[in-house]
């Protein structure tokens, strides 16, 4: 036998995660490590230096200057077995195998020999490893994308399902230019990197993205200010504070609430404090840590909702932008995000706009997410850029043709910018947020997951983060649907403690109202109500007048598109000012069925309604003609439901059949038997 001792190296693998250990770590495995002999075959050892595959025990390292690949077998027995063999052995499949190669160990060598096979050849190198690395890697994986993370804990959330993991700091200088060795671009889920050592590995030809100069604006936040107020973005007031002299001057020009903020290491509401009057000051500064720390302070902008739109940048500079979004923040952390936010088109392009000139005055590709407030009046105003995937993206994996994680990998590898457009109609997301810390915690969010299991277009992301704490994000649910009415009203039985209620949240999903200004309309527009039963269409009846009921009539269409109508169905006789009044305050089409009334045979209110001035559009049928109003509202909604559309098909070939099956009979019995059977 002969004996082989394990070799230095300026680095260490750990063989159970296949997990890089830096040299600062070295010391303490190699001891280990070192009191360890393999006791090799002196047959295997004639093969030559390459000795590709041996077994270690259980939670074995090992340190190598040789290509060798380590494997794990237990016999029949359950003992942990030994062995090594030359570089043509092919370990059996119940094998665990652990690379610990020259590949792995040597850069240059992993670049120029490791074939991929995938969308790209790159291998992508994140700092950071937490939930948005972890969802990264996700993506990266459905298109063969290698993707490496740097963080500093063992069982981050990426680390699990990351092609390699480096245990280290991603804010330590020497480790990060380790890292960078190991991959062709290097990126960020979190910014809370050091930005110098970055304009250092770019100075010595590593390609970073987005760029370090994005990493050193964004990571502080009042230099961000300072950046995008250059470049003439909406923002609120702001200004520098280094005493409490200098927070009441600014106090008294801004007034109160005045909002003070820490420049630097500022997310999920860390970092933020509010002051409500001037006594409040010195406690404000002393939550944030003390002027030591760079604060500034901000003039208290009067939201009524925090909007945010994620924006790609390619390689090319080409920019593509999201549907805006509504956050909803529980103690200052993201809790809800609503996709796309309810808001005037107007709006929407204003917060395209200003995410979109806000990008571009920075350098790199990716993917960014601008965070917005919307004034009372009517004002959008930045609050904050991220260089990076963000919670107010999670929605794109379901929601959208290209994810905000696919979008970003696409971006920073310079492959075109996928679709960024929403492929359902509405996503709501809902922060799986620690409840209690410890066990309880856990037991609290899998009760939630259970609960979601049983939701209609739920779909559940669990970040695996060992250790529960109160108000950390632990993982997230996506609800999507038809209409955002109906995922709100999903994410309400979700939240319910009675479980039943998970079921009856789509007992009924609206797709059609049919109203009337009287119950004397009721015996004309049942036939489409049956119309609409044949074509298993939901659908809700209501009697709304114009005239003797105009709040109610106001409050149903203006609010019909939310709770997940798509059209509107309305009977009128008279003057029938019903489907003109309904038109003009939803955007949503609207049939106009004329009854005929008791005199002048229903053409007064055929003409009332297509008499409506331009601008407020209202289809209508013959008079008391409902039946072509239900096929006609099955017809607009097949436009986007390829069974609805099939169906209408069908019932089309069934009317022809059923016309020439009586041609028939009428040509083969004659007339008067026809009409005397």
């Amino acid at each position: 036998m002969t004996v082989l001792p394990f070799f230095s190296d300026s680095r260490l693998v750990d063989c159970r995660s296949r997990r890089f250990l830096p040299s600062s770590v070295l010391g303490r495995h190699y001891h280990r490590a070192s009191d360890r002999m393999l006791h090799l075959h002196q047959s295997i050892l004639l093969s030559g230096p390459r000795i590709t595959h041996f077994v270690l025990p259980r939670g074995a390292t090992a340190v190598t200057d040789t290509t060798v690949r380590f494997s794990m077998e237990r016999s029949a027995c359950c003992k942990e077995k030994l062995f090594a063999s030359h570089s043509t052995h092919t370990p059996s499949s119940q094998s665990l195998a652990c690379l610990a190669s020259s590949e792995v160990h040597d850069p240059s060598t992993r670049k120029d020999d490791l074939t991929v096979h995938g969308v790209s050849e790159k291998i992508v190198g994140v700092l950071g490893g937490g939930q948005l690395g972890r969802m990264l890697c996700q993506a990266a994986s459905e298109m063969a994308i290698k993707v490496i993370v740097l963080d500093p804990l063992e069982s981050c959330p990426a680390s699990a399902i990351a092609y390699d993991h480096m245990v280290g700091s991603f804010d330590d200088s020497a480790t990060v230019e380790e890292f960078a060795k190991r991959c062709e671009i290097l990126t960020v889920e979190i910014e809370h990197v050091d930005a110098a050592t970055l304009e250092k590995l770019e100075q010595h030809g590593v390609d970073c993205q987005p760029k370090a100069s994005t990493i050193r604006i964004i990571q502080d936040k009042y230099l961000q200010k300072v950046h995008f107020s250059r470049h003439g973005i909406p923002l609120p007031e702001f200004m520098q504070i280094d005493n409490l002299e200098g927070a009441k001057r600014a106090g008294d020009q801004f007034g109160y609430p005045l909002m003070l903020k820490s420049k630097r290491l500022a997310y999920d509401g860390r970092g933020n404090a509010v002051a409500k009057t001037a006594e409040e000051l010195s406690s404000a500064v002393a939550v944030l840590g003390g002027f030591e720390r760079g604060l500034y302070v901000e003039k208290w902008a009067p939201f009524i909702k925090e909007l945010a739109v994620i924006v790609a940048r390619g390689r090319d500079n080409s920019v593509l932008c999201y549907p805006v979004v509504e956050t909803i923040h529980k103690e200052n952390i993201c809790h809800i995000v609503k996709a796309p936010a309810s808001i005037p088109w107007k709006i929407r392009k204003q917060a395209n706009d200003i995410a979109y000139d806000a990008v571009c005055s920075l350098e790199g590709a990716g993917v960014f997410a601008v965070e917005l407030f919307l004034t009372r009046d009517g004002q959008v105003l930045l609050n904050e850029v991220a260089p990076r995937p963000h919670n107010s993206g999670h929605h794109t994996i379901e929601s959208c043709y290209t994810s905000q994680y696919e979008q970003h990998l696409r971006a920073v590898i310079g492959l075109p910018l996928g679709d960024p457009s929403m492929k359902t109609p509405a996503a709501i997301m809902y922060n799986i947020l620690g409840e209690e810390e410890g066990e309880q915690g856990f037991r609290l969010a899998h009760r939630l997951i259970g609960r979601a299991l049983s939701i209609k277009g739920a779909a559940i992301h669990w970040y695996d983060k060992p250790e529960m704490r109160k108000q950390r994000k632990m993982g997230h649910i996506t609800i999507v649907g038809s209409s955002m009415g109906t995922v709100e009203a999903r994410l309400n039985a979700l939240l319910s403690e009675e479980g039943g209620d998970c079921q009856s949240a789509d007992a009924v999903q609206l797709r059609v109202g049919i109203i009337m200004g009287s119950d004397s309309d009721l015996p004309v527009m049942k036939d489409a109500a049956r119309i609409l039963d044949a074509f298993d269409v939901p659908y809700e009846v209501r009697i709304v007048s114009a005239h003797r009921t105009p709040d109610l009539m106001f409050r149903y269409a203006s609010s019909a598109k939310e709770r997940g109508v798509q059209v509107i169905i309305a009977g009128a006789g008279g003057a029938a000012h019903l489907p003109g009044m309904v038109a003009s305050l939803t955007p949503l089409p609207v049939i106009g069925v004329p009854v005929r009334a008791s005199v002048l045979d229903g053409l007064d209110s055929l003409l009332s309604i297509v008499q409506m001035p331009r601008g407020v559009p209202v289809a209508t049928v013959a008079v008391n003609n409902a039946t072509n109003a239900g096929l006609l509202a099955v017809r607009m909604l097949g436009v986007g439901d390829p069974d609805l559309l099939a169906r209408m098909s069908q019932y089309q070939e069934d009317t022809k059949e059923d016309v020439l099956t009586k041609a028939e009979k009428l040509l083969r019995e004659g007339w008067e038997s026809y009409l005397n059977p």
